[in-house]
């Protein structure tokens, strides 16, 4: 019991550090992209064998993640940052 509820309560710490992440198909993520004013998205490529571009925005309190082989057509206006890795729990 003390150990679930120490697991538990590392879980909840974790979950306050890194706020709320929200995994998402690539489609839907351009779509929010689009209803997003001015989004600043964080790009990364990530993988060794296959490569892989991660996207990271943020839209009212929530983290937006998903992850594509292929680039992702992103709206006009919008900012990026290149980032070296994207690291999400």
């Amino acid at each position: 019991m003390a150990t679930e509820a120490a697991v538990a309560a590392a879980i909840a710490q974790a979950t306050k550090a890194s706020g709320v992440i929200v995994h998402m198909e690539p489609e839907q993520f351009q779509q929010l992209l689009y209803q997003v004013p001015q989004p600043l998205v964080v790009l990364a490529r990530a993988g060794l064998l296959t490569k892989k571009y991660q996207y990271l925005v943020s839209y009212r309190g929530l983290a937006f993640f998903t992850s594509s082989v292929e680039q992702i057509q992103l709206p006009g206006g919008c900012e990026v940052v290149l980032a070296k890795q994207i690291w999400v729990p």
